[in-house]
């Protein structure tokens, strides 16, 4: 439901005691100005009835009874590691009861207790393990900080799989069966959940975090991966355990030098943990623990290092979210080819920003006409070309995007192409900076823009597959002060797909999937680009920083008569015979609870 539907009075009934308290912390962070824009977004979020939808799809009682009865050749063994810390009793009780209520029984619970001369947690455990021998407990000489806890935790194991779980926190019943099975399946090195918070009286389910598949340029944005963390003991021992210096952002440290260290990285896509929320925990108060976001961003800048990647991190303005900006390497020359027809003053917006506003000089513009018919047009060229780094090459067949920019690549002297419609204009001064660092990187095969509408308003946030049944820009006519769904509209992420109104790619990849597909005259030849350099295992990257207004197709027009519908439909038929495995799967970088029907990240009804 739009936010601009909600009648105020059913509105303010909807808004729990958490997003009052998440108000409060906006309004001091951000300030006055911005704080409309951020209760905005969290306005319709509450409007969405996560409680009721979880509650209908979380593991039901008797599909639970016959997880409990599979037979398991070679189970495989998770040792699940707990630090705990004068805990409140409660917590701690409904922590071990949601880790019993396991379907799946090869589990050990190791807990290692820090609490020096309080002994709740340990007279607790002592009645556990009563009733159940795989509970482990280890009393601690001292508290050693929550690194130190945790591995003395990590210590106490002996499965073949590490799992971490907050000592507040709780795990669905079925939790340890999904990720045996997806071990069983997968030989997984690493597997991941999705995760939502749980308020501290345990009676309310909200702000479901719903993960992409392993998705690096958002692991260095976001420690999306967080909960349900499971990863192989021996990675968890080559990786080194956890190390005091990242207090407050141990995990995120941790997960990157598993990661750096695995080969088969797993997510599951349902939600099996619940992150308990009260107002000292980081889940409820970011406030609360500042020192923790400090320590995120070295986790990146040590990751970054070991990886031998060359960039500056930096905290943006939401708690927990960071920008990494990669050092180009010397100045190659990079081609911005641009198809035009007419419109004259529409090239020349989009010329004079390019020159006046870009900082990076090394480049060359190159100018496919194709079907002008305005004399002006012409005796503009004539003034440009072969001035101010333009040439303009000729294409006089009829319209087809894909062939007149395989044309116009086929003669860019550039390392580096950057694809860019003639109705656009730049506005942040190191837009090609910003793609070149991505685009430089071995990984990487294809980089996009953040684009607005003259209106301010978001045109393209990048694209997921099978949106509106093919393909989809996500966020369309989103305010650009707002930055969507887990702010996914305004960090650094991999995807399937961007739009090729402004995109950069490496010209000898261009090559190697042979470039654009010309049957694809108009429609969907960007996505079928990039899920062909995807194919040849090459990362395709959405950079928000690099932005640029869109004027949308004024060339072309409207898609209104019989031969245009008709070559539509043969577009999308085209589609989705070539991408029909896709389709069916699912984008890895979009999860399969959310609608593909809504671009704003909405639960799918």
């Amino acid at each position: 439901m739009s936010r601009h539907n909600i009648a105020w009075k059913d509105a303010v009934k909807k808004i729990s005691p958490y997003t009052i308290r998440k108000g409060i912390l906006y309004l001091k962070h951000y300030g006055p100005k911005e704080f409309a824009v951020k209760m905005a977004e969290r306005f319709e979020k509450s409007s969405e009835d996560y409680h009721k939808w979880f509650l209908e799809h979380r593991v039901t009682p008797e599909k639970w009874r016959k997880q409990k009865h599979v037979f398991w050749d070679t189970p495989v063994k998770i040792s699940i590691a707990v630090p705990v810390y004068k805990t409140p009793e409660v917590f701690l009780r409904q922590m071990i009861d949601s880790v019993k209520r396991q379907s799946y029984p090869y589990w050990e619970l190791c807990i290692a207790d820090g609490s020096e001369d309080d002994t709740t947690a340990e007279q607790i455990i002592a009645e556990y393990q009563k009733k159940d021998k795989r509970i482990r407990f280890r009393k601690l000489e001292k508290n050693e900080g929550i690194a130190g806890n945790t591995n003395a935790a990590i210590q106490m194991a002996t499965g073949d799989y590490l799992a971490l779980l907050d000592h507040d926190d709780l795990l669905e019943p079925d939790a340890l069966f999904e990720t045996a099975k997806k071990i069983k399946e997968e030989q997984a090195d690493i597997l991941y959940t999705d995760e939502d918070k749980i308020s501290s009286d345990g009676k309310e389910y909200f702000q479901p975090h719903f993960k992409p598949e392993f998705n690096l340029d958002l692991l260095r944005s976001n420690n999306y991966i967080c909960h349900f963390f499971v990863v192989r003991r021996a990675i968890a021992e080559k990786a080194g355990g956890f190390r005091e210096e990242f207090d407050g952002a141990q995990d995120y440290d941790f997960i990157f030098r598993c990661v750096e260290n695995s080969k088969t990285i797993v997510r599951i896509p349902k939600i099996l943990y619940h992150w308990r929320t009260h107002r000292q925990s980081t889940a409820d108060n970011p406030a609360s623990k500042l020192y923790a976001f400090e320590a995120g961003k070295r986790a990146i800048e040590a990751h970054l290092r070991r990886t031998g990647q060359e960039a500056e991190v930096f905290h943006t303005k939401d708690y927990g979210f960071y920008r990494v900006k990669y050092q180009i390497k010397g100045t190659p020359l990079v081609s911005i080819v641009i198809p035009n027809k007419d419109e004259i003053p529409t090239l020349k917006k989009c010329l004079k920003s390019i020159w006046e506003i870009s900082t990076y000089k090394n480049i060359e513009i190159l100018i496919v006409e194709n079907n002008s018919k305005k004399q002006e047009t012409f005796e503009y060229y004539k003034k440009i070309d072969g001035k101010r780094k333009v040439r303009v090459l000729y294409w006089g067949k009829p319209f087809n995007y894909s062939k007149i920019n395989n044309f116009g690549i086929s003669h860019a002297k550039g390392e580096y192409v950057i694809c860019l419609n003639n109705d656009m204009e730049v506005i942040t001064s190191d837009w090609i900076e910003e793609l070149l660092g991505h685009c430089q990187r071995a990984e990487v095969g294809v980089v996009g823009a953040r684009l607005y509408y003259p209106d301010n308003t978001i045109q393209h946030a990048g694209v997921v597959v099978g949106m509106g049944g093919v393909a989809g820009s996500m966020f369309v006519g989103m305010d650009r002060r707002r930055t969507g769904y887990l702010h996914k509209a305004g960090i650094q992420q991999d995807l399937s797909a961007v739009t090729a109104a402004c995109m950069m790619v490496k010209k000898n990849i261009f090559q190697e999937v042979h470039g654009f597909e010309e049957k694809l005259a108009v429609a969907f030849n960007d996505v079928d680009f990039c899920l062909k350099v995807r194919e040849k295992g090459y990362l395709v990257v959405y950079d928000p920083y690099a932005e640029l207004y869109h004027y949308e197709s004024k060339t072309r027009g409207a898609e209104d008569t019989k031969e245009k519908v008709k070559r539509f439909q043969g577009e999308i038929q085209y589609m989705k015979e070539r991408w029909m495995t896709l389709l069916k799967k699912g984008d890895p970088y979009y999860n399969p609870n959310l609608s593909l029907k809504k671009w704003d990240y909405s639960l799918r009804s």
